[in-house]
């Protein structure tokens, strides 16, 4: 198991991360959302060992991470603009992964064939989706046991975002990977990742079961027949509150059956529940921290 604990790190005189601590699970897919800025990228590279914590520690399997080649080994990271030599090709690139990681070569060339990339050609040849899918690919090929991905789906179109996805389902239900994926694509995020945390202004905001965590916040709406006042929600777990006269929107963490229960004794005229989705939860959440920093 890959676990952090209590991790801090400063690039500079910029505190990036600030006490933060999560567990991650093999044959997991956990998703990384946060606003720009929020220690995404830095956090990826902190768990693949190539920055080392200020605070706190970053183990695998009781393994502190940036101290251990054999931990190394098992984690493998493709940074949003990943490295290659300049002169090299896929089949070179492939070499040079085979170094470091259990490449598997039918994998690769399943997936050299199922992405249509030439292995003779030069990377710096390849358009930005293709560069994309070439390090994915290599990446899948390689095996590790914990694969950490910036801004997965940039650059992919719908079909290779589809093989990807399915890819991915395949190594974790094969040999029991774990993906740790940053993008800013929320939609492809929910659809794929069954874990998620967030990050904002450097802190864990937030974490959980991606489905169990969207089960348990609700968009309400509400209509009075007389003016709205704010107290009447105190009791209730408010993520965000508009009200518009005798109408307010309410983002609401809690079990909806007793927060229905409890809206219904200031007799509303109307009453409507709404899903929410990854993208929301995200807004929401980044709108309530504004308002607590305030």
């Amino acid at each position: 198991m890959l676990e952090l604990s209590h991790v801090s790190k400063c690039l500079g005189k910029k505190q990036v991360l600030k006490d933060v601590s999560l567990q991650i699970e093999d044959g997991s897919i956990l998703g990384l959302i946060g606003p720009n800025g929020a220690g995404k990228s830095t956090l990826l590279r902190m768990i693949a060992g190539v920055y080392r914590c200020d605070g706190g520690r970053i183990t695998l399997d009781g393994e502190r991470v940036f101290d251990h080649r054999e931990a190394k080994s098992q984690i493998l990271f493709i940074s949003d603009d990943p490295f290659q030599f300049f002169h090299a090709t896929l089949r070179e690139m492939k070499a040079f992964y085979a170094q470091w990681y259990e490449l598997d070569e039918a994998l690769y060339y399943q997936y050299l064939q199922m992405f249509q990339l030439d292995e003779r050609k030069l990377l710096k040849q390849f358009s930005k989706g293709m560069k994309r899918q070439a390090f994915i690919l290599l990446g899948l090929a390689a095996q590790p046991r914990y694969l950490l991905l910036d801004e997965a789906f940039d650059g992919l179109d719908p079909l290779m975002r589809r093989h990807f996805k399915h890819v991915i389902a395949q190594r974790i239900a094969d040999r029991q990977m774990s993906v740790v994926m940053a993008s800013h694509d929320l939609k492809e995020m929910e659809g794929l990742c069954d874990h998620f945390m967030m990050l904002e202004g450097g802190c864990l905001r937030y974490s959980g079961d991606m489905q169990e965590t969207l089960g348990q916040v609700h968009r309400i709406q509400l209509a009075f027949a007389q003016e709205v006042q704010p107290e009447w929600f105190a009791q209730l777990d408010v993520v965000t509150m508009n009200i518009k006269s005798r109408v307010v929107n309410l983002y609401v963490r809690g079990d909806v059956e007793r927060i229905k229960e409890y809206l219904k004794t200031y007799k509303p005229l109307v009453m409507e529940i709404l899903p929410v989705n990854l993208e929301e939860l995200f807004i929401q959440e980044v709108m309530h921290q504004k308002e607590v920093r305030r």
